[in-house]
């Protein structure tokens, strides 16, 4: 008899799904690549699940985030996508904290967090936060994946796993190796894309802060969030 995890079944066979359901997986960051990958980890059979962004729902995220509905916009993001991993999967065990992490306010995170963690998404902005998530997973043994940027970026089949002190043709990665470097960190798997990113110019009268010279393709950061998706379940089938 089908029933909502019959194909996930077929797959993994009960041991395997009993493993992800298991699981505890946090995500940072609910925009396009996290939100996309916190949907297909609910999907995927991931049992326990943390979400924490400080980020509301708005009009430009329409265009590509999992979350972005005309009927959730104003929401928090972690409300949302509460909402929506529930609607799939009722009896999956989800919480969120509303809230932008910063290096100094990391270890406050972390402990409204669950005790036990088995993987991190980082699908965050910010290079100072995206230091301090890594570092922090590197030095308590917790395996973690970082997204890098998907703007002005076209090509899906540029996306490419690697370490991060492997990687070419990325801004963000290039600016992270530098103070990866300074902070310690010996490595840190990452996805990123190889190609050049398109040159856009900065609106007319817009300050440099608002980033007007970043677009975003609709379908870029969801297929990098459904790839690390994949990436961490894999992962978590691997290891004992």
């Amino acid at each position: 008899m089908e029933d909502s995890k019959s194909r996930l079944r077929r797959i993994l066979g009960e041991e395997g799904l009993a493993k992800l359901e298991g699981s505890t997986v946090v995500v940072f960051g609910l925009g396009g690549v996290g939100g996309s990958c916190a949907e297909a980890l609910v999907r995927g059979g991931i049992g326990h699940l943390a979400f924490v962004d400080g980020d509301r729902v708005c009009l430009s995220n329409l265009n590509r985030q999992a979350i972005a509905f005309q009927s959730t916009i104003g929401q928090t993001k972690v409300d949302a996508m509460c909402a929506m991993a529930r609607d799939i999967y009722p009896d999956v065990q989800v919480e969120g904290l509303v809230t932008f992490v910063l290096p100094e306010n990391l270890d406050e995170v972390m402990g409204g967090l669950p005790e036990k963690i088995d993987y991190i998404v980082d699908a965050i902005d910010t290079l100072s936060a995206k230091l301090a998530i890594a570092q922090y997973a590197q030095e308590r043994g917790i395996p973690v994946i970082s997204s890098m940027g998907a703007a002005n970026k076209t090509d899906p089949t540029k996306l490419r796993f690697a370490d991060l002190f492997k990687t070419d043709h990325c801004p963000l990665c290039r600016a992270m190796r530098k103070q990866a470097r300074a902070k310690g960190l010996k490595k840190l798997q990452v996805l990123y894309s190889s190609e050049e990113p398109i040159s856009v110019a900065h609106e007319e009268g817009a300050a440099r802060s608002e980033r007007t010279n970043l677009g975003t393709m609709s379908y870029m950061p969801p297929v990098m969030g459904q790839m690390i998706a994949g990436y961490v379940i894999q992962e978590l089938l691997k290891n004992d």
